[in-house]
C-alpha cells in the first residue's frame, strides 16, 4: 500500500515537477530521465509500503500462533481466512489483530480512525443511496485505514529500533511525515530538570549537536511539554519568544511538544517540527501523536546517559541505596516510592522508608508511618499545602522542590494535627525523598527574644545572692564595652563603673531592690574600659524563696543614649522652635496686612445706575507665597468704569511689590482718560523700565453705563467671558503680548455691547488652570459652570470659586458685572 502523498510535502512537490515538466519534451533525454527517475521514485514508494505490510501481517501471524497454539503455516491459512470471511484484505485484518492483541495507547488510536470510519462510511452509503457522492466513504476509510497502518508500522519500527535515534527515524518517516511533519526530536529528562537531545530526525547534524544538552530551568519550546501535562500546540514559533532546535530552519513553523512518560513519570518529551504554520488538529491526530509518545516512553524508561572519556558511570540509587543515604541526613526523611492502580496510572506513594530522626506532626511512631501509604498518613497533603501534587511533579519531571512554611496535617482518631516544616522533594531513580524540618517553637522563640534583645540594644542578668553567680548574656557584655570572657559585674559594684553625679540614684535602686525587695529601675551614665560614656536605664526585680527570703536579682540594662542625645536635641529644637514660631507668627501677620493693603478682603461695591459690581480674590493655598495676582474696579472722573485684572509672573515678595506697582500705575493713569490700549500700551513701559524687568499679564477695559458698552484689551491674559441667558461665550480675542517682554508695543482694542441681564467677568487663571490639561479644555469647564446664572453676583461668584477645578494652588483673582 502506498503511502498518500501531503500536499505540504515537499518530496512530493519535488515529483510533480519532475514528472511533468512544463514545457519538457518527454521523448528528449531530459524528459525519459524525469519518467524514469518518476517510476523508480513510485517503485521505492511502493516496495516500503509493502515491506511494513509485511512486517504487521508477521506480527498478526504470530499473535495467532501464541493464542491458537499452532504453527506459522496455520497461523497464515488462519488470517486469510479470517480476512476472506470478514472481506477485509490481509493488511487490514492484520491491524484488526494487533489492536486486539495489544490493547494499548496505539490500539485506542487506531481504534478511533477505525470508527470514524465505520461513520463516514455509513454517512457514503447513505449519500449513495440518495444520488450523493458514493466515494465519500471508501475515501475516508482509506484515510483512515492507512493511519491505522501507519501507527501499527511506527510502533513495529520504534519496538525493533536499537536506540532512541533508530525510534526518531522510524517515528518521522512512518508516523509524522504524512501528517505534514519535517523533523522530530526525542529529549530524555534527567533527574536535576535538564533535557538531553538523544534522538533527532530532520534537523541537520550540526543543530543537533548544538542543542545536545538543555541545562535546568532554561524555558524552551521543550521544557513547556515538560511541565504541561496536556502537551503544548503552538501553531507557530514567531511570537513565542522560545528557542529550540531548528528554529532558524523554521521561524514560523508550527511546534509540539507533548511528554513521553508512563506510570506517572515523564522520561522525556516529543518534539515535533512542521516547516508552515500549523492549523488547528483534529481529535484523531491528537490522540495518534500522545500514542507516539508513549512509544517514546518505553524507550526513554531503559535510556542511560552515554559516558564521556574518563567519566565513570552515573549511580542511579533505588529505594535501597535512598534508604541509605536518608539515614545519614541529620533531618527528618522519607523515601517514597510510586503506587500504580490497576490501570497502570499514579495512585499514590508508598512511604518505604522513615530514618531515625522522622518526627510526626501527630506524634506518631516511625512504624506506623513507615510502609503506609502517602494520603493515608497525611491526608491532607492534597488539600491546602498541595504536598502531594508537588511531590507528584517531583516524580513526573524530575525538578526538585522547596517550600518553606509549609503545613504538615496529619488525621488522627479524625483530629487533625498540623505543624509548620520546611519541605524539600527530589526523585533519585525510581524513587522520591522528601525531607522536613519541624520549626521548633521554643527555638524560635529564642531567637526572636535574641533579635529583640539587639534591636532594642537590651542585656539582660540574673545574680544569685548566696552562691554570688552572675550570668550576663552577649548584649550586655557589648554594652558594657567588656569581652565575653570577662568576669560580670556586681550590683553592688555598679556605682564603681557610674559616673559620680549618679551615685545617690543608683544607691536608691539598690535600697529599693535588695533592702525593700521591690521592683526598681534607675537612668544613671555609665563608663566604659574604652573611655566611651553611655546613658543606661537598669530595671531589675527580687526573686524569693519558698520561705519569703531573697534568693536572686532578674534584670535588664538598655542603651539609651541616643534616647537622652534626641532629648537634649529636642529640648534645643523646642527653644528654637518657640523663636521660629515667632517669627513665622510675624512674618504672616505682616504678608497678611501687605495682601489686605493691596486687595482688601471686603471692598465696598460700587454705587453705578443699573450696574452690580462685584470682586472675589481667593490667596494661594501656601500662605508663605504672597501671590502676584491683582484686580481694580473703581469708578473714574469720565464716569466711566475701569474694571481690570492682571497676573504678575512669579512669587514673593518681589513679584506682590511688583504687582503693587502696576496696579497703581493703571489707576493712576486712567484719569487721563486714554482708552484701554492705551494704558496698557503706557503700563507695557512701566513693567519694562520701573520694576526691574517682570512679566505680566493684563486685562484691561472701560465700561460706559450710559452705552451699556465695554471697550477693552488684553496683555497676554484670558479674554473675557459673557454670560447671556443660558450660554456663556469668550469674548473675541483681540492681539496683544503680555507687559514687560519688550521695551514698545501697541495693544488692539474691541467693544463689546452688553444688554440688561448680561454678566460679564473678567477672572485670573488661577480658577481653572490644571496641570493635567491643556488650557482650551479647562476654558471649556469653566463656560459649562456658568451658565447656570445664580440670583445675585455675588452669588455666582462665589459658585465659581467652590466649584473651580484648578489644581495649581494659585492666587485667583474674579471680577464680576451685571447689568440691570
Amino acid at each position: 500500500m502506498s503511502t498518500p502523498e501531503q500536499p505540504g510535502d515537499p518530496a512530493g512537490a519535488v515529483r510533480r515537477d519532475v514528472s511533468d515538466p512544463v514545457g519538457m519534451d518527454p521523448l528528449s533525454p531530459v524528459g525519459r530521465l524525469a519518467a524514469t527517475v518518476d517510476r523508480l521514485s513510485r517503485e521505492v514508494r511502493a516496495a516500503q509500503a509493502e515491506a511494513e505490510g509485511r512486517a504487521l501481517i508477521e506480527l498478526a501471524k504470530g499473535v495467532l500462533v501464541a493464542r491458537l497454539g499452532c504453527g506459522p503455516a496455520e497461523a497464515a491459512r488462519q488470517l486469510a481466512e479470517l480476512a476472506e470471511q470478514s472481506q477485509a484484505t490481509p493488511l487490514e485484518f492484520a491491524v484488526d489483530v494487533i489492536n486486539q492483541a495489544a490493547r494499548d495507547r496505539v490500539s485506542e488510536v487506531t481504534e478511533a480512525f477505525l470508527a470514524a470510519t465505520a461513520a463516514v462510511r455509513t454517512a457514503g452509503a447513505r449519500d449513495t443511496d440518495g444520488g450523493g457522492p458514493a466515494g465519500a466513504g471508501a475515501a475516508a476509510e482509506t484515510v483512515a485505514e492507512s493511519a491505522a497502518v501507519r501507527l501499527r508500522a511506527a510502533e513495529s519500527g520504534a519496538l525493533a529500533a536499537d536506540d532512541t535515534q533508530a525510534v526518531a527515524d522510524a517515528l518521522l518517516e512512518q508516523a509524522l511525515r504524512p501528517l505534514g511533519a519535517v523533523a522530530v526530536a526525542i529529549w530524555a529528562a534527567g533527574y536535576d530538570g535538564s533535557l538531553t537531545l538523544v534522538g533527532s530526525a530532520g534537523f541537520p547534524p550540526a543543530e543537533a549537536a548544538r542543542w545536545r544538552y538543555v541545562p535546568p530551568d532554561v524555558a524552551t519550546v521543550a521544557r513547556c511539554g515538560l511541565t504541561e501535562r496536556s502537551g503544548q500546540w503552538f501553531a507557530s514559533l514567531a511570537g513565542t519568544g522560545l528557542p529550540s532546535v531548528g528554529r532558524h530552519q523554521y521561524p514560523d513553523g508550527g511546534r509540539v511538544a507533548v511528554p513521553a512518560g508512563t506510570g506517572g513519570r515523564i522520561h522525556g518529551v516529543l518534539e515535533i517540527a512542521w516547516p508552515a504554520p500549523l492549523p488547528p488538529q483534529p481529535p484523531q491526530v491528537v490522540r495518534q501523536v500522545e500514542a507516539l509518545a508513549e512509544l517514546c516512553a518505553h524507550t526513554l524508561e531503559s535510556y542511560t546517559p552515554p559516558r564521556g572519556p574518563g567519566q565513570e558511570p552515573r549511580v542511579i540509587p533505588d529505594a535501597v541505596e535512598l534508604m541509605d543515604l536518608a539515614d545519614g541526613l541529620h533531618d527528618p526523611a522519607l523515601v517514597l516510592v510510586p503506587h500504580l492502580d490497576a490501570s497502570g496510572h499514579l495512585a499514590d506513594f508508598r512511604i518505604q522508608h522513615v530514618n531515625k530522626r522522622f518526627m510526626d506532626p501527630a506524634g506518631r511512631p516511625r512504624a506506623v508511618v513507615g510502609g503506609a501509604l502517602l494520603l493515608e498518613a497525611y491526608p491532607m497533603a492534597a488539600g491546602d499545602s498541595e504536598l502531594f501534587q508537588n511531590v507528584e511533579r517531583v516524580y513526573a519531571t524530575g525538578e526538585p522542590f522547596r517550600a518553606r512554611h509549609l503545613n504538615l496535617t496529619a488525621l488522627v482518631d479524625q483530629v487533625p494535627l498540623s505543624a509548620v516544616a520546611d519541605i524539600s522533594v527530589s526523585r533519585h531513580g525510581n524513587a522520591v525523598l522528601l525531607i522536613w524540618r519541624i520549626e521548633d517553637e521554643t527555638a524560635r522563640l529564642a531567637s526572636l527574644l535574641q533579635h529583640a534583645q539587639r534591636l532594642g540594644r537590651i542585656g539582660g542578668f540574673e545574680e544569685n545572692l548566696l552562691t554570688g553567680e552572675i550570668t550576663w548574656n552577649g548584649q550586655l557584655f557589648d554594652l558594657y564595652g567588656r569581652p565575653h570572657t570577662s568576669t560580670p559585674v556586681p550590683l553592688e559594684e555598679l556605682a564603681a563603673h557610674a559616673h559620680p553625679d549618679d551615685a545617690v540614684a543608683i544607691g536608691r535602686f539598690l535600697r529599693t531592690l535588695l533592702h525593700h525587695r521591690r521592683p526598681a529601675s534607675a537612668a544613671f551614665r555609665l563608663r566604659r574600659p574604652d573611655g566611651v560614656t553611655r546613658h543606661v536605664r537598669v530595671v531589675a526585680e527580687p526573686v524569693l524563696d519558698t520561705d519569703d527570703r531573697l534568693l536572686l536579682v532578674r534584670g535588664a540594662c538598655q542603651d539609651i543614649s541616643a534616647q537622652h542625645w534626641t532629648e537634649v536635641a529636642l529640648a534645643a529644637t523646642r527653644d528654637q522652635l518657640a523663636h521660629t514660631e515667632q517669627q513665622a507668627v510675624e512674618r504672616a501677620r505682616l504678608t497678611l496686612q501687605l495682601q489686605h493693603a493691596i486687595m482688601p478682603p471686603a471692598q465696598t461695591p460700587l454705587q453705578v445706575p443699573d450696574l452690580q459690581v462685584a470682586v472675589r480674590y481667593r490667596p494661594a493655598e501656601t500662605e508663605q507665597l504672597v501671590g502676584g495676582d491683582w484686580y481694580d474696579a473703581v469708578m473714574l472722573p469720565s464716569g466711566l468704569v475701569l474694571l481690570c485684572v492682571g497676573d504678575v509672573a512669579g512669587h514673593g515678595i518681589e513679584a506682590a511689590t511688583s504687582m503693587v506697582v502696576l496696579r497703581n500705575a493703571l489707576r493712576g493713569l486712567a484719569v487721563t482718560g486714554a482708552g484701554p490700549g492705551q494704558l496698557l500700551s503706557w503700563l507695557n513701559i512701566v513693567a519694562h523700565h520701573l520694576t526691574g524687568g517682570v512679566t505680566a499679564t493684563a486685562v484691561c477695559g472701560l465700561y460706559d453705563p450710559a452705552r451699556r458698552s465695554l471697550r477693552w484689551a488684553r496683555a497676554g491674559h484670558l479674554p473675557p467671558v459673557l454670560v447671556r441667558g443660558p450660554g456663556a461665550e469668550p469674548l473675541p480675542m483681540v492681539r496683544g503680548m503680555l507687559l514687560g517682554a519688550v521695551a514698545e508695543a501697541a495693544y488692539e482694542e474691541a467693544e463689546a455691547q452688553l444688554a440688561a441681564g448680561d454678566t460679564l467677568l473678567m477672572y485670573t487663571d488661577g480658577l481653572i488652570e490644571r496641570r493635567d490639561r491643556p488650557v482650551e479644555e479647562a476654558l471649556a469647564q469653566l463656560l459649562s459652570t456658568v451658565r447656570p446664572t445664580p440670583i445675585t453676583l455675588d452669588q455666582h461668584l462665589d459658585r465659581l470659586l467652590t466649584y473651580s477645578r484648578s489644581d495649581t494652588d494659585d492666587d485667583t483673582c474674579l471680577v464680576g458685572i451685571r447689568v440691570g
